[in-house]
């Protein structure tokens, strides 16, 4: 902020112990001292003050970005619904004045099971599921098995 050497502090400090006088003159290093200390502390509080402000600025611009970004990718969307809609309806009245055009054939085709429900074909080697014969469970061992103790230290 200031250029202010040691040799014109020493300057200031000889002329306010002559001008002040010995008495006043710690008082008003004191006061000094406060008034100083308020000068920091509003100048920091107005620089805390800027930094806040330019914090919420870029806030609201990120804010903007992503609200015109949440409105572009609904109108997207919207858009894209429709286009579907209106397939499924075009094809809905295509099949419809297909089925109003021969008059003979059933409205709905008959039912077929689908491919994954049909019954797969057996092997010869695989028996059908009511000839085979259940499985008995292995006998559980009587009494676990032992470890070998070391020398010196037999289980009693």
């Amino acid at each position: 902020m200031f250029d202010v050497g040691f040799s014109e502090i020493m300057v200031i400090a000889v002329v306010a112990l002559i001008v002040i006088g010995p008495e006043r003159l710690p008082k008003a290093a004191r006061t000094l001292g406060h008034l100083f200390g308020r000068l920091q502390r509003y100048v920091n509080d107005v620089k805390s003050d800027i930094n806040r402000e330019i914090e919420l600025d870029e806030l609201r611009k990120l804010q903007q970005q992503v609200k015109t970004a949440a409105t572009d990718f609904e109108t997207s969307m919207t858009s894209a619904v429709k286009e579907v809609e209106t397939g499924v309806r075009s094809v809905e009245s295509e099949l419809n004045a297909a089925a109003e055009a021969a008059p003979g054939t059933p409205a709905t085709p008959p039912e077929t099971p689908p491919a994954d429900m049909l019954p797969l074909p057996r092997t010869v080697a695989e028996p059908a599921p009511q000839e085979r014969e259940p499985v008995a469970p292995a006998p559980a061992p009587a009494e676990p098995a032992r470890q070998a103790s070391l020398p010196g230290f037999e289980r009693g």
